[in-house]
Parts: C-alpha cells; structure tokens; sequence
C-alpha cells in the first residue's frame, strides 16, 4: 500500500524518487519471488505486454551487438531494467485487493496534483521560471501530471471514490500547474485525454448529470482562462513567431526550429542503418555531428524529440515495432475491457492505459516518448497497475495458497468499498 501510494504521488512532486523506489520495489520482488514468498503471476493481458516489452529491451541489446559497441552503449542500456521489471512488478503488486489499490491511485493523484500546484506557483511567481514541480523539467512534469489529473477526472465521473468535488478541485489545480509548465503539447494532451475520458463514462453523463458537467466545464473554462490566458497567449504567439522564422528564412535557433533540424537529421541517421539501427549510444554524436555537417551550428542533444524516430534511430525498424506493439498490446487490452466489462473497477483500469497512451504518445511526437527515469517508472506504474485492475487476477499470498476457499473467505471479509461495488468481486 505505502508502495502504491509513492509510486502515484512522487513522480510530479519528488520527480526521480519515483525511479529509486519502483526499480528498488522490483529488486525486492524478485527477492520475495526467489524466495517463494510471492508466486509469478501468469495474467494473459500482463503476458502479452511483457512479450511486447521484452522484445523492445531485445531490439536495442541487438543493435549494439550488431555495430559490436556494447561497450560504448552499456550505461545506456541498464537503464532498460526498468522495463524488464515489469513481469516482477506485476506480480507482487497484484496481491493488493483492487478496491484497495483503485483508492489508492485516485488519493494519490489527488494529493500530488495540490502539492504540484503550490511548487508550479512558487516558481512561477517566486522564482520566475516556468513550472516544473520536482522533476526538474518542464515538460517531464507536465507530463506525469497530465496523467495524475486525468485520474482525477476519471475518478469523479465513474463515481468509483466519494469526493467528486476534492477530484475536481485536484484536477484543475493540476491543470493550472500544467499551464504554468508553458508545456503546449501537454496542453494537447490534456484535452484529448479528457475528451476521451467524458466518452468513456459517457452512459453516466445523461439528463441532470450532463447539465451539472456543462456547467462545471464552464466554471473550469473560466477559471483557466482568468488564470492562464496570458501565459496560453504568450506560449501560441512564440510558437507563431517560430513557425514564421523557420518557414520564411529557414532559422533552426528556435524550439520549433530546432525540432525541425533533429528531425531532418533522425531521418538521415534512419537511412544509414534502417533494420538495426544505430544503438542507444550513438544519438548524441549523431546529433552534434548532424547539425556541425548540414547546419553548421554547435548543438546537442539525448534524442531526436520524436519518440518513434529516436527508437528507429537507435534500433532500427526492429526496435521501433517492438516500440509500437506496446502501445498497441495496451491499447487492445483496454479496448477489449471497455467493450466487454460493465465492472467499474476494471473499467477504471482500462481508462488509466487510455489515459497513459494518449498523453505519451501526444508527448512523443515532439519530445521523449522513453528513455527518461521518470517517464519510464511511470509508464510501468500505469501500465502494471491499469493492466492488473482492467485485466487481472488478485494473487494470493504464499500463506493463502494453504487455506481452502471457504476458510480464506472468513478470513478475509469483504471491505467497505467492495461492499459499495457489488460488481466489482464477482
């Protein structure tokens, strides 16, 4: 539980905290594993996205093997036992009963989006800097916030926790810090995802209750628009001016510009070596050389700000399918719950993935997809934890395998909230 409620609260607020402790909890999972304390959970859904995951790690180990730099790419690729942890995580984290583990991502969403929006407005205000909470980077903070308030919405509209107005309070402070983050493309992926999240519970949103979301829609509007109409303004006029610089006298100083050269430069790196790629290592050199060769100008960076181009740059075609099948593996795993399932809990875990794919892969397309601490344990927090609610099973504890099924059920009663969600343990 304490695990749980870190790994949703941290990631705005303490930023990469949130990597020592879910990379910590899967070292001690394969400990309490290896030791049979905890069994390897097998869930279907779970097993295909591992499939998916493991071929990605799989395709970059490959691409260094093949320009034989294992050597020069071995600090980049430990980062990558993030995601082999996946399988592990999932596999102690599924103890939790899920009423118990569903409160817990919503009261820690929403207390990481308050706390998020008092640091955005101390740096806005005090510091004078764009908002970027404690993960040191605007965009980064945006994003994981992104996610803590759609939670937020998804929490209140389902009607899974009790206090609506709480959530809605939290998720439009965390809406205001993400503008206060000056973070356009998270701006874009706020309002998919929340779009997405009213046609989800679109069945609860008739008569009395879309009259009361209209109206609440508005009042947020309005709050937002007081609040954040000059930074919005100021951020849309930059990218105007951008947009003008690079198309009227091909000026690649600017962000946008910028962009535009990685771009230019990822595809011709692609070209060079499209089945395996590069390797993780070789982006920065490939990036600082790109832009002294084709635009004569002394810039670097860690990725190619495209999340699919940087994987075909490093791994090739190989790497950037095994990318993609993530997203799809998840995809389809929410789709087949939302289509089939009326359960409200399992329901809830399918719009956490939804919610995860659309704000990454908005994100990715003009900034980092993976390949960040924060942004990684992230991505597994979602995806074991919305897998497991959409599609999974509660594992017993090793001591529980050894009571019959009429003795567990004395045992263990039912909580409050499973009494409230009926359907929710059938």
């Amino acid at each position: 539980m304490y695990f749980s409620i870190v790994c949703f609260f941290f990631p705005p607020v303490l930023g990469s905290a949130v990597s020592f402790v879910f990379n910590g909890g899967g070292l001690w999972s394969i400990l309490l594993i290896a030791f049979r304390k905890r069994r390897f959970n097998t869930d279907p859904a779970m097993m295909m996205l591992t499939i998916a995951i493991y071929a990605y790690c799989a395709a970059n180990l490959v691409a260094s093997i093949v320009n034989n730099a294992i050597a020069r790419d071995a600090s980049h690729l430990i980062p990558l036992v993030t995601f082999l942890f996946f399988p592990i995580s999932y596999s102690t984290w599924s103890i939790t009963r899920k009423t118990t583990l569903v409160r817990i991502i919503v009261l820690s969403s929403m207390a990481a989006c308050f706390v998020a929006l008092f640091l955005a407005v101390f740096q806005q205000y005090w510091l004078g800097k764009r908002a970027e909470g404690g993960a040191g980077n605007a965009i980064v903070f945006a994003e994981v916030l992104c996610l803590g308030v759609m939670v937020c919405v998804a929490g209140a509209l389902s009607g899974i926790e009790r206090g609506r107005m709480a959530l809605v309070f939290a998720a439009l402070g965390g809406t205001i810090a993400i503008i206060y983050s000056q973070t356009r493309i998270i701006w874009l992926a706020l309002l998919i995802a929340g779009i997405a999240v009213l046609l989800i519970n679109q069945q609860k949103l008739r008569g009395r209750n879309a009259v009361r979301l209209l109206l609440l829609l508005l009042a947020v509007g309005a709050v937002v628009a007081a609040v954040g109409f000059q930074t919005i303004s100021g951020r849309v006029e930059f990218l105007r001016s951008d947009w003008d610089a690079l198309a009227t006298h091909g000026d690649h100083t600017t962000p946008l510009g910028l962009r535009a050269a990685l771009w230019d430069i990822g595809l011709k790196a692609f070209h060079e070596m499209p089945l395996f790629g590069h390797g993780v290592g070789a982006t920065q050199t490939l990036i600082k050389q790109g832009f002294q060769d084709q635009f004569g100008m002394d810039a670097g960076f860690s990725h190619f700000h495209n999340g699919f181009l940087t994987a075909l740059v490093q791994a090739g075609i190989l790497g950037a399918v095994a990318l993609a099948a993530i997203f799809v593996v998840a995809a389809r795993n929410a789709a087949l719950v939302l289509r089939n399932s009326t359960d409200p809990i399992e329901r809830f875990g399918a719009t956490m993935i939804v919610i995860l794919l659309i704000t990454y892969l908005t994100a990715g397309m003009t900034g980092i997809l993976i390949g960040h601490d924060i942004l990684d344990s992230v991505l597994m927090v979602f995806l074991v934890s919305g897998t497991y609610l959409a599609s999974g099973r509660q594992a017993p504890l090793a001591k529980d395998r050894a009571l019959s099924p009429a003795t567990e059920k004395q045992i263990l009663p039912p909580t409050m909230e499973e009494q409230a969600l009926p359907s929710a343990i059938q």
